[in-house]
């Protein structure tokens, strides 16, 4: 067969009825050469809902969950490039009914109306029909049926059953059921007592319930003691059986009581109307101005009905103020059952506002207000902005916030930058800021630093807190105006010169590319000698050269420059070059044993011309024990040509060299000398310290000390004194073993005694306290303070020790 355009074989009916909810499939088969291509399209120009799918090379289209919008024509269309063909269909939309709203149980009193009404959705749309009891209910006298209503007037007992809404199309039907029940009874006002008691004030209003079980509805009757009541403008009683006074007086108090009849019977029930004396706002709170810092008392004092409790309240704003969580600014003072005043302690700005006194007792409320207007330091200023800034000038403007209530007079400007220490105050034109300029310039700005502003505002009353900080604006480049501080130098190496100097801090620097331009020339010549750095961290510069001659003069001077160009130097000064270390020995090297521990070194400068400068001289020593690499070295300045060395050990032989030196190190080294140490002092201290005093003598007498035979031999004692209550110590030397101290007996004494020798100081006996005496004679002996004691005329105190502490 050759070509030929498509032919449609199989295709859905012309109409199709799908039901809500269910799944729908149309089918579509089509013979052709080439083989055709299916298409689906609804008829109507809407598109194809998405959830539909397709199957079977488009051969079936399925569209599952059918609502009301899937409904209409829908067209299968098959095309090659002989031509094409068309197949449609009517997909129609049915449901069942499906209640949208159902009838409920309804209890009703007798003679009362009834309405139900019921509603069904479905396709087509549902009729309605009524059953009583499963048997049709048609419209009649009080009964009116209309589609899904029921209507019933004037219910009778008879009326009471089991009712139906049918609701039903063509698809199916459905049913709704409630039950009527119909009550029948006298008043009963067993569960609905009349309040016991009402309180009300005078020229209140006041309401009493009266709300008995009955049915049907009863007729009221109110009395008034025995009087029945009648109502004018005063009085009246609601349909509902309530009974209203209004503008109560003393003479409505007394027992109320309400009768309730109907058809099928009579009851009452009675309460008490009891009237009080209203409450009145005798002193209220008055509006007021304070300044933050202060405390107040608002007063708020009433009369009232002394018989009823009374709750006084406070609100801030519209908010309770809680006493407890807010006791640091609140109190409630008072103390009287008829005073309800509040205390605000310690004012801030946020305390400004409306504050209302509430009373309210069993029968009455009643409110009072008064607002707080609280004046402070301003807020801070706002939007604070940078409009122009030069290298050394910004030009600022911002907007003035709250003056809290007193006029701002003036404001300050601060600035920071990266290398500031907090905020700090700047130079301003004009210079004072009055409250009412809002533009200013600052000046004596530092180039090429960042800043940030902020501005201050202050009043009368203080000075508020600051606005938010301005962005951050860099001023602009300009020639370096700050040169280096201490320029000097010296040292160094041989043939060196160097150059030193404090760096310029980076805010100083005025712009990008920052270096230091580096002259010097030999003292007294002409033309500078000048050397380029190009870093703002260089603080050093060495100049290296053969014709440097060691420990020359130089003038020196130090420049600066940046990208914009060059700044100026600083003031001449002059450097030394770098020195040539000592070149000659020193001469006539002696040394002398002091003691055990000290001995002292003798030298003379060299005798030849040095080349290099002497400074001073390094004294090197070390035990004989000892290697000479681990000596010890002390160094003395200018001409003193001799030292003493300490701490030396005792009957030891040391070797000493002595060196001249200059910042150029240390010159050769003299003849090593040799001394020995002497024979460490007594290591035993006096022992047997017997003391006699008389006539304001003391007289101290004690054993001998013997010294070892590696000690050095005694050659006296060392008696040290002092009052008790004085730190300097008085001492005499003797060579016996007995002194004589003549002293004041005014005040204790402390005293001790060693012996003393060619190797120095041995060693101390302990402190002997010799105490305040004002008796003719006294005798003691005794170590320690403690052990000390008073002694009369003749009393003798014999202690025999041997003190062997050291001093």
């Amino acid at each position: 067969m050759g070509e030929y355009e498509p032919k449609i074989e199989v295709h859905f009916p012309e109409t199709v009825p799908t039901a809500k909810g269910t799944t729908v499939k149309l089918e579509c088969f089509a013979l052709g050469n080439p083989v055709p291509t299916i298409i689906w399209r609804r008829a109507d120009g809407k598109p194809i809902a998405r959830k539909a799918g397709r199957h079977k090379s488009n051969g079936i289209l399925e569209i599952p969950n059918f609502q009301q919008e899937d409904a209409g024509l829908y067209e299968c269309v098959a095309e090659n490039s002989r031509g094409k063909n068309v197949a449609r269909g009517q997909l129609t939309f049915y449901a069942q009914p499906n209640w949208i709203q159902k009838i409920n149980d309804i209890h009703v009193a007798i003679e009362e109306n009834v309405f139900w009404e019921c509603k069904a959705n479905g396709r087509p749309k549902p009729t309605y029909r009524w059953l009583k009891n499963g048997e049709p209910l048609l419209t009649r006298d009080r009964i009116q049926i209309e589609q899904g209503t029921l209507n019933i007037t004037i219910v009778n007992l008879s009326d009471a059953g089991m009712y139906q809404c049918v609701a039903e199309n063509k698809h199916g039907v459905i049913f709704s059921s409630a039950e009527l029940s119909v009550i029948a009874v006298g008043p009963d006002f067993s569960r609905t007592l009349l309040k016991r008691v009402t309180l009300v004030k005078v020229g209140g209003e006041v309401v009493i319930e009266c709300k008995p079980k009955a049915s049907p509805k009863p007729v009221y009757i109110w009395k008034k003691g025995r009087d029945i009541l009648r109502e004018n403008e005063r009085i009246t009683i609601s349909e509902d059986g309530s009974l209203k006074i209004v503008n109560v007086t003393k003479s409505d108090a007394g027992s109320y009581t309400c009768i309730a009849t109907n058809h099928f019977g009579t009851a009452s029930s009675t309460g008490n109307l009891i009237v009080k004396d209203p409450t009145r706002v005798m002193v209220p709170p008055s509006s007021m101005d304070v300044t933050v810092g202060e405390s107040i008392v608002l007063p708020c004092q009433v009369t009232h009905d002394h018989s009823l409790d009374i709750v006084f309240t406070w609100s801030f704003n519209g908010h309770l103020i809680d006493f407890d969580k807010d006791g640091d600014h609140f109190e409630r003072v008072g103390g009287q059952d008829s005073a309800g005043d509040l205390m605000i302690r310690n004012i801030q700005l946020k305390h400004a506002g409306k504050y209302v006194c509430m009373v309210q007792t069993s029968v009455d409320k009643l409110s009072a207000a008064a607002d707080l207007i609280v004046r402070g330091p301003p807020g801070p200023p706002e939007a604070v902005t940078i409009d122009e800034i030069t290298d050394t000038t910004a030009q600022l403007s911002w907007r003035p916030g709250p003056d809290n209530h007193s006029p701002i007079t003036m404001y300050v400007i601060q600035a920071r930058t990266p290398f500031s220490v907090g905020w700090q105050a700047v130079n301003t034109v004009p210079e004072l800021i009055d409250g009412k300029t809002f533009t200013a310039t600052v000046v004596d700005l530092n180039p090429w630093v960042e800043y940030e502003f902020r501005t201050v505002a202050a009043n009368v009353i203080g000075i508020g807190e600051p606005s938010r900080p301005s962005e951050k604006r860099r001023t602009e480049e300009a020639l370096p105006e700050v040169t280096p501080a201490n320029v000097s130098g010296g040292g160094g190496s041989k043939s060196e010169l160097v150059i030193t100097w404090e760096t310029v801090p980076e805010e100083l620097q005025n712009g990008r590319g920052f270096g230091y331009v580096v002259a010097f020339r030999p003292y007294g010549k002409m033309i500078w000698m000048l050397t380029v750095l190009a870093s703002a961290d260089a603080s050093r510069y060495v100049f290296r050269n053969e014709s440097v001659r060691p420990f020359s003069p130089f003038e020196v001077k130090v420049g600066v420059f940046n990208n914009k160009g060059e700044g100026p130097f600083s003031p001449t000064t002059v450097v030394y070059s770098a020195e040539e270390e000592p070149t000659k020995p020193p001469a006539s090297i002696f040394a002398r044993s002091l003691s055990a521990t000290d001995i002292e070194v003798f030298w003379a400068s060299p005798m030849e011309k040095n080349r290099g400068r002497i400074q001073g001289y390094e004294v090197k020593y070390w035990r004989h024990d000892d290697k000479e690499e681990n000596a010890r070295k002390i160094r003395t300045i200018g001409n003193q040509t001799s030292t003493k060395i300490t701490n030396l050990k005792g009957s030891a032989l040391y070797h000493l060299a002595v060196k001249a030196y200059n910042t150029a190190g240390t010159g050769p080294s003299s003849a090593t000398v040799n001394v020995t140490t002497r024979k460490p002092p007594p290591s035993q201290p006096p022992g047997n310290i017997i003391w006699n005093s008389s006539d304001s003598k003391i007289i101290l007498n004690w054993d001998q000390v013997k010294a070892l035979d590696n000690e050095s031999e005694v050659k006296g004692y060392k008696v040290l004194y002092r009052w008790n209550r004085q730190s300097s110590t008085s001492v005499i030397e003797t060579n016996k073993t007995s002194v004589e101290l003549s002293l004041p007996f005014d005040e204790d004494y402390i005293i001790e005694i060693k012996p003393f020798s060619d190797g120095g100081d041995g060693s101390s006996s302990e402190q002997i306290r010799i105490p305040k005496i004002s008796n003719a004679y006294a005798r003691g002996a005794g170590p320690s303070t403690s052990n000390a004691c008073t002694l009369s005329a003749i009393s003798t105190i014999m202690i025999s020790l041997t003190a062997r502490s050291s001093l």
